[in-house]
């Protein structure tokens, strides 16, 4: 049996409050991000990275310094940092949404950063704006911390997944629109218009975060009894939900795409291998019935 400590037990439904308030608040800080930082394809730049604490943003060119923003999910506060020595640290328990994004907005003016952002969320299906969202205010620090480190579980398995890919491929990055962590592999070839359809989310979002054909995998705190890793493709070849998978993996009709519970990886004898099979079992899948050009594994990789 696993260690409890490194893969941590968190069913989705004794977490949802807290969860559903950390959504927003990443996506305000993710927000923030995106109105700074420099474009970068599949918009790539506007994504959180795991990190030794929680979350952070990394750097965020502000003029000629430098912003971060981290969650820590540690001592439960977030940091705003800047390259010349300021920093402000928020307390996150017994905040709401609307304190929240207030809050956020001081500590920018008062370390002398001016930011304006879009403020409503995104790919949820009820978008109250930040500043009037006071029904959000859940944060039980336990649960935040267990989430973390079934993060850092999934950072690691899935940048040693990407490793062995050739192609072009995502950095392993935490999507605060959709609250999961992923990484993706192309084929080099472009792909068809995405139809959109995430709820108050632009259709041109969407094709651009699609507008190549793909693999992509990651890990999700939905989809089961304690979260998911996934993989789906865009397109989807022919075939593709029929595949082979390894034990305790299936194809869901309701999300469109594969699925290994979180609890099936973590009461295995072995979570990494568990987890890599069904990486590497619906890559291959998506690769070779669309026919994806060869040559872009490494040939050696372990």
């Amino acid at each position: 049996m696993t260690d409890e400590s490194t893969w941590p037990a968190l069913p989705v439904a004794s977490w949802t409050p807290t969860r559903e308030t950390l959504h927003m608040w990443t996506q305000i800080i993710g927000k923030i991000t995106m109105a700074l930082a420099s474009p970068i394809n599949h918009w790539w730049h506007v994504t959180f990275r795991v990190g030794a604490r929680g979350l952070t943003t990394g750097g965020i060119p502000v003029g000629p310094r430098m912003l971060e923003i981290a969650f820590d999910f540690v001592d439960h506060i977030l940091v705003v940092r800047t390259s010349d020595g300021g920093m402000v640290s928020l307390p996150l328990p017994g905040l709401s949404v609307a304190e929240f994004y207030a809050d956020v907005f001081a500590a920018l003016r008062r370390l002398g950063v001016e930011v304006a952002i879009q403020p409503t969320p995104n790919e949820v299906e009820i978008a109250i704006p930040f500043a009037e969202d006071t029904v959000h205010r859940t944060y039980v620090a336990e649960h935040a911390n267990a989430f973390w480190r079934q993060l850092i579980q999934a950072d690691r398995i899935l940048a040693r997944f990407r490793s062995g890919f050739l192609g072009k491929a995502s950095p392993v990055h935490f999507f605060w629109g959709s609250l999961d962590l992923a990484v993706t592999r192309f084929s080099g070839r472009t792909a068809p218009p995405h139809p959109g359809g995430a709820p108050n989310c632009p259709v041109r979002v969407m094709r651009e975060a699609y507008s190549h054909e793909l693999s992509s995998a990651g890990f999700w705190p939905g989809g089961g009894t304690e979260g998911a890793f996934y993989s789906y493709a865009y397109p989807a070849p022919n075939g593709y939900a029929d595949a082979d998978l390894p034990e305790g993996a299936s194809f869901s009709t309701e999300y469109g795409e594969f699925l290994l519970p979180y609890e099936t990886a973590r009461m295995s004898t072995d979570p990494d291998g568990t987890v890599l099979a069904f990486l590497d079992a619906t890559y291959h899948a998506a690769a070779s019935l669309g026919e994806w050009p060869p040559g872009m594994e490494f040939p050696d990789h372990e």
